[in-house]
């Protein structure tokens, strides 16, 4: 197997270019001396203008996963089950209205800040693992599609590839931070855009592909089994809710210049998404109409009666790309690939590393660490989350599967967590704790045969041939939403009419907080006497978030001191 050379030569050139805008980005990011600012690294300041911010949106979202998975659903299952551009675009317009304007005037730093502030610290802590896997799994399985590219037309080792990529990725992420993430999407998004549409008219006029237009009902459009309409609604309602509580979309959000552009930018990305899934849609159609034997793919010996085989069609965009195209061309539609795969690799390493270094270690671990160990924190964490991504994209087969699961924990578990956290003002850490147990369990209890989990419940419409086909993810999620309504509503009833005493309330989150409330407002310290919201050009900063349970404690054992009442362990 000979290595194609001027096509490595290809993806050499562009992996510099990709390095070299990380690198120039990334001079703006503070992030040594005293000038080292962790907000700074993880929010590009804040001033991400709406250009550069609906670009970065976009390539966040567009990544491998995408573009290659739209392909393969086109030829193997049509146009009607071809659900993720869709259901993203919804999930952005969804975003950008309900959660944006909250979550960016309020100043946030991480998508867990108002978990923490609200839940604790230790409850932030505990939601950040199915954000982790999600984050971590995404990664992997996207440069898991890289390594599968590259082999194909390249002929490239897998692992190789993979490691290469996931290196340079890392990186210009370390060097920059949000800073080279955002100015790489911009130039991986154009990468993205003009490689995939210079191949199309190539592969149309190839002499062994007919006409997309032909029985298209039949061969990429097809219908609809109303058996499966369950199954069907469960997954879009997933794209569509489940994609709105993930660290890079709000990363995005939170480090937008205004208000204003945290809106925009979601709205304007929602149509970029499905204008950027046209070329992939397009190559997947062509896929269905191609007459393979007529390729030179049929001497691989793979194709069954003229077609390609099962496990083939993940690898329909290029096989597309390599045997229906020129070599130049191919190559090109590699760079967008590679594009693609970074743009969204470098964002989910950034994220997962930015919520561990706040959410975990500075909140729970070390709630006075300094700026500069903060961000080395973060710098390590990028090492590792980049390492863990890179193995799992190497040794794990079933890594698309591990990423769907740790999709529908985020839709299960987060998203009705973020909603309560949002828009309940009286819901609590008993609730959110409920909720996380519970609905998990319902969604585990429905089984996953792929990973060898067992089905424990088996819901309305169960078969061993299909499996479940009742929508039981959405209704886990709502059980979950269920059990954070309820569970926080009978704990404030019961701790606010005295049924259980304060004392009871281990988290301090029903009885204990209007005590500390009304601490911090007789207290005359002057970092602290500034719990409103300040109002700033980039929107409200929340000087709450700075501060930990030990310190509200502390200050209310000192009020408590000043009136003669001193409360033994802050109680």
């Amino acid at each position: 197997m000979a290595i194609h050379i001027p096509g490595l030569i290809s993806i050499i050139v562009f992996y510099l270019l990709i390095l070299a805008v990380g690198i120039w980005a990334g001079r703006k990011a503070k992030q040594t001396g005293s000038d080292a600012n962790s907000e700074n690294v993880m929010l590009a300041g804040r001033n991400i203008g709406l250009l550069v911010g609906v670009f970065t949106m976009t390539a966040t979202w567009v990544g491998g996963g995408f573009i290659n998975g739209t392909a393969e659903y086109i030829a193997r299952d049509g146009f009607v089950w071809c659900q993720a551009p869709f259901g993203y675009a919804c999930s952005l317009l969804l975003g950008g209205f309900f959660f944006a304007k909250k979550m960016r005037s309020q100043g946030y730093v991480t998508m867990l800040d108002p978990f923490s502030q609200k839940y604790g610290e230790r409850m932030g802590g505990l939601l950040y693992i199915p954000a982790l896997l999600g984050e971590v799994f995404w990664s992997a399985a996207i440069l898991a599609a890289l390594g599968a590219t590259l082999s194909v037309i390249l002929e490239l080792d897998t692992k190789i590839s993979i490691i290469i990529s996931a290196c340079i990725a890392v990186f210009y992420t370390l060097f920059g931070g949000l800073y080279s993430v955002a100015y790489t999407d911009v130039v991986q998004l154009i990468c993205i855009f003009v490689g995939l549409w210079i191949s199309i008219p190539f592969a149309f006029s190839n002499e062994a592909v007919g006409s997309i237009q032909v029985n298209a009902t039949q061969n990429w459009i097809k219908t609809l089994d109303g058996k499966y309409a369950g199954v069907y609604i469960d997954s879009y309602l997933l794209l569509i809710f489940g994609g709105i509580p993930w660290q890079v979309y709000f990363q995005r959000v939170l480090s937008a210049s205004s208000v204003r552009n945290a809106q925009l930018l979601s709205y304007v990305a929602a149509f970029g998404c499905v204008v950027m899934s046209i070329p992939s849609v397009l190559i997947g159609a062509i896929a269905t109409v191609t007459d393979w034997n007529s390729t030179r793919y049929f001497d691989s010996g793979r194709l069954i009666n003229g077609s390609l085989q099962a496990e083939d069609y993940n690898l329909v965009l290029p096989l597309v790309l390599q045997y229906l195209t020129p070599q130049a061309v191919a190559f090109i539609g590699l760079g967008a690939v590679s594009a693609a795969v970074m743009s969204s690799a470098d964002s989910s390493i950034l994220s997962a590393s930015a919520m561990f270094a706040r959410n975990v270690y500075k909140l729970i671990f070390r709630q006075k660490a300094s700026e500069n160990e903060i961000l080395w924190v973060m710098r390590i964490a990028i090492f590792g989350v980049g390492f863990l991504a890179t193995m799992m994209g190497i040794v794990v087969d079933s890594i698309y599967l591990l990423w769907f699961l740790c999709s529908d924990l985020v839709y299960v578990v987060l998203f009705p967590q973020l909603l309560c956290v949002i828009y309940v003002r009286w819901s609590n850490t008993y609730g959110s704790l409920a909720g996380y147990i519970i609905g998990l369990f319902f969604r585990l209890a429905g089984g996953e045969t792929a990973l060898g989990i067992p089905v424990l419940i088996k819901y309305p419409f169960y078969n061993e041939e299909d499996g479940q086909l009742f929508p039981y993810k959405t209704l886990s999620m709502l059980i979950t939403l269920s059990c954070i309504l309820i569970f926080s509503y009978l704990t404030k009833y019961i701790f606010e009419h005295g049924i259980l005493s304060a004392r009871m309330d281990i988290f301090m989150c029903v009885v204990s907080s209007p005590d500390e409330a009304i601490s911090l407002r007789f207290t005359e310290h002057s970092d602290i006497s500034a719990m409103t919201p300040v109002d700033e050009k980039n929107g409200k900063i929340n000087p709450a978030l700075k501060f930990s349970s030990d310190d509200l404690l502390q200050v209310k054992n000192d009020v408590n001191l000043k009136s003669g009442e001193y409360a033994p362990d802050g109680k």
